[in-house]
């Protein structure tokens, strides 16, 4: 089969690797109809994380089950199905708290461990580990429009993570909320916080075409602007005292330290931008002093998928507009450079 394959930062290509096949009696094997380019994965694609050559990448897929084994009970060939990032065994004491990405037995797509190398995402097919506790199973008639089976994509990470976010934050009826980031899970945080039932969403950032996808994601009020004139900016919105919840979707040290500036006093921020760059930009007195909350970290999106699947299936939630560039398998590479050059927000990965 044919999957994208990552040898050196900046060189991506799609390459023949083993078929995905059954391993385990609990695997299942998915051939893929839709997946999509992470902003993580540009981490890996800047040579700022780790990958071997050759190492397979991509971790936001969903598809059709094509074979399972002797111990997959739920599914069946013919099942379309959403896959989360992580894959969990759901049984684990980890699972059983919701923390899904801790799973003692779990493992991200892509990755290489005891078994040998898993599957990526942006691949023709993946093998699954405990299919039926990792899978969920979508309407078949999602197959036949293309609009959702885009918006159902979107759960099996960035939606997730923005929700994961949003809670993290304490989002809440009536409160106000802040958006640190106009990346794909910045946007979605500012859908997940309209959701929650948030009356006031300040989106931040600089991008007009991203800032235009936030207010018809419920965002209220858009600030264009970085740094201590961000906060300056949020402040006076605010009546100088901050927003009760705050969405830090970027993962700098200038990110955090915005965050902590816009929050309101006894406030909360929620993080789950991947942390890279020179420090945390957290200033822990201040927090102590102005009783500011810190929650996050890796979505475990298995855990949502149930609760934020009806919202897409019946229209009160569209994500799919965060995907604002396609390509083939072929094109993959092309779409790796153009959300590192910034011209496309998310690209979806059509099969």
């Amino acid at each position: 089969m044919r999957a994208t394959v990552i040898q050196a930062p900046h060189d991506i290509r799609v390459e023949e690797v083993p078929d995905a096949a059954l391993r385990n009696p609990g695997d299942a094997v998915v051939r893929v109809v839709r997946a999509c380019i992470c902003g993580s994965d540009l981490w890996a694609y800047r040579g700022e994380s780790a990958r071997k050559p050759g190492q397979r990448i991509g971790h936001e897929f969903l598809g059709v089950v094509e074979e399972t084994g002797a111990e997959v009970t739920g599914l069946r060939p013919g099942d379309l199905v959403v896959a989360p990032f992580v894959w969990s065994d759901g049984v684990c004491t980890y699972c059983a708290d919701g923390l899904t990405t801790s799973c003692v037995h779990g493992g991200f797509w892509g990755s290489i461990g005891e078994e040998g190398q898993s599957d990526g995402g942006q691949g023709e097919a993946v093998r699954v580990p405990f299919a039926d506790t990792t899978l969920v199973k979508l309407p078949p008639e999602a197959l036949s429009d293309d609009h959702l089976l885009t918006g159902l994509l979107a759960l099996s990470d960035v939606f997730g993570t923005g929700h994961h976010a949003a809670l993290g934050a304490g989002v809440r009826p009536g409160s106000t909320v802040a958006v640190v980031g106009d990346g794909a899970v910045g946007l979605c945080g500012v859908l997940a916080a309209r959701r929650l039932g948030a009356e006031r969403i300040i989106a931040l950032g600089r991008h007009q075409d991203r800032t235009d996808i936030a207010r018809t994601f419920g965002a209220t009020d858009v600030v264009a602007a970085r740094g201590e004139e961000a906060v300056a900016a949020v402040r006076e919105l605010t009546g100088g005292q901050g927003a009760h919840a705050v969405i830090e979707a970027v993962g700098t040290e200038q990110s955090m330290r915005t965050a902590v500036g816009i929050t309101r006093d006894g406030g909360a921020i929620g993080y789950v931008g991947v942390p890279h760059g020179s420090g945390t930009g957290l200033d822990l007195g201040e927090m102590f002093d102005r009783n500011i909350a810190l929650r996050g970290g890796v979505a475990p999106v298995r855990t949502y998928i149930e609760e934020l699947l009806p919202g897409i299936l019946d229209g009160s939630t569209d994500p799919a507009p965060v995907f604002d560039h396609a390509v083939d398998l072929d094109g993959v590479p092309g779409g790796y450079r153009a959300m590192d050059e910034r011209t496309a927000l998310k690209v979806l990965v059509t099969f």
